[in-house]
């Protein structure tokens, strides 16, 4: 199978290898590049949050960094909670799912009681983490520090997509599908880029593609890679 990633890198090649595993002839084609912002993280933390594998290496430079690695960390998922291990974070807890399941981590394991926990988030977000903690009476705060800037549509891509030389698309974030909807657009090849499959991380993911008149659309059972990664069958030797 003739399968593209446009989830961005370092993440597309992690991805990229995993499917190759199972015999697929994979195409990184990013259509989102991470990049780093500055925030102000100084403050007295109760504990971290993230809920993406972009969010570490977004506090590289920081000069808040030495104390906030010290802190208790709560990530939605394993691959995020390995980010945050790689970093040097010491106390790494994943929530092991989505958002809910962080939500539902939160509420039962409180990191601290006196100070708010200091959110590490990307500009573009599907929840208002803050707001739903506060529901449940926990403190904490927001601060940005990655952005997910659009790539252009290749013109490889659009080329490919023309031949018929893509059999399936992978789609890992909602941004990432309203990109490729977008710029099969306006590279004129809409019908051909919604015709092939689209293997989704989750619903919400899955809209945009739907909501454009793609038909062949899958969502993962759970809104983790290995899961996603599964719906594909392994290509014969």
């Amino acid at each position: 199978m003739r399968v593209v990633i446009t989830r961005p890198q370092p993440a597309a090649e992690r991805t990229a290898a995993a499917l190759a595993t199972r015999g697929h002839d994979v195409w990184v084609v990013p259509l989102m590049q991470v990049e780093p912002v500055e925030a102000d993280l100084s403050g007295d933390w109760g504990g971290v949050i993230i809920t993406s594998a972009n969010a570490p290496a977004g506090i590289a430079g920081d000069p808040a960094r030495e104390a906030l690695i010290a802190l208790p960390l709560l990530a939605v998922g394993q691959r995020s909670a390995e980010a945050a291990r790689a970093a040097d974070f010491t106390e790494v807890t994943s929530a092991g799912g989505d958002v809910r399941d962080l939500l539902r981590a939160l509420a039962t394991r409180r990191l601290d009681q006196v100070a708010p926990l200091l959110y590490l988030a990307g500009e573009d977000r599907t929840t208002d983490l803050t707001a739903e903690l506060a529901a449940h009476g926990i403190a904490a705060e927001m601060r940005v520090v990655y952005p997910a800037v659009p790539l252009p549509f290749p013109l490889e891509l659009t080329a490919a997509l023309e031949a018929g030389d893509v059999e399936a698309v992978l789609h890992f974030s909602r941004r990432s599908a309203e990109n490729y909807v977008a710029g099969a657009r306006a590279a004129g090849i809409a019908e051909e880029a919604l015709a092939v499959r689209h293997y989704c991380l989750s619903a919400q993911v899955a809209e945009p593609l739907e909501a454009a008149g793609a038909k062949r659309v899958t969502i993962a059972p759970r809104p983790q890679e290995a899961a996603l990664i599964e719906l594909l069958p392994p290509s014969p030797a």
